[in-house]
This record gives structure tokens, sequence and C-alpha cells, in this order.
């Protein structure tokens, strides 16, 4: 087993409980963790043998551009995409940022991680 990863995705988009959030948007942070089983990749070196960075960015900024109200259901939809696309995929964390949250107060972040299966169970 290995792992892939991809960290400090950034993303403008529409996510938000709030409709002011709706309508001005904001960017997000995406980081994601997978553990798979990458032989042959070490071994023969073949993009078949691992998992494809840019598809996995791909599926990311395909479920960004769909608006949803929570950080919580955006994270569990990216964690089914990418299960979809990779079924050998053992384990998968996600940890999704909004910069500078419509809170009424300054803060860097808002966030959420999700992992697969704990949070599955």
């Amino acid at each position: 087993m290995g792992k892939v990863m991809l960290e400090g995705m950034e993303f403008f988009g529409y996510h938000g409980a709030y409709p002011e959030e709706n309508v001005l948007g904001n960017r997000f942070r995406v980081d994601l963790e997978l553990h798979t089983n990458f032989k042959v990749a070490m071994e023969m070196d073949l993009l078949e043998g691992t998992i494809d960075y840019a598809q996995l960015y791909n599926l990311v900024k395909a479920r960004m551009n769909h608006r949803v109200k929570l950080l919580e259901h955006l994270g569990y939809c990216i964690i089914k995409d990418i299960l979809a696309a990779y079924p050998e995929v053992s384990q998968l964390r996600i940890t999704l940022k909004k910069h500078q949250p419509a809170i009424g107060g300054l803060v860097d972040f808002s966030g959420i991680t999700l992992s697969y299966p704990e949070d599955f169970s």
C-alpha cells in the first residue's frame, strides 16, 4: 500500500447555507490523501498502476462546480466520486476549507475532514 496526495487545490465556488454565500461565492481549499496499491507503478513505471493526478484533480474540480450548502455534503460527494472512479482505493481522507467564512468575525478558514471508510460506517 502507498499514499497518493493532492494538497492545496484551490477553487472558487458558491457553497454555503447563507444566501449571500450563494451570490458572492468564496475560495475553497481541498486536500486529499488516498491509500492504494501502486506496486505496478513502482515496478513497471506505468500510470495505469496508480492514481492519475490529473484525473483526480478533474473529479474534484467537477464536483466543486455543483453548488451545495454544506462542506460535509460536498466532501461526501467527492469521496463517492473518487471511489466510483478508483474502486481500488482502500482509505481516503479529504479536508475542505472555506476561506474567510461569513460568520460575523475574522477567521482564516472554516473546514471539515472526512475519512473513508471510518466516516462511512
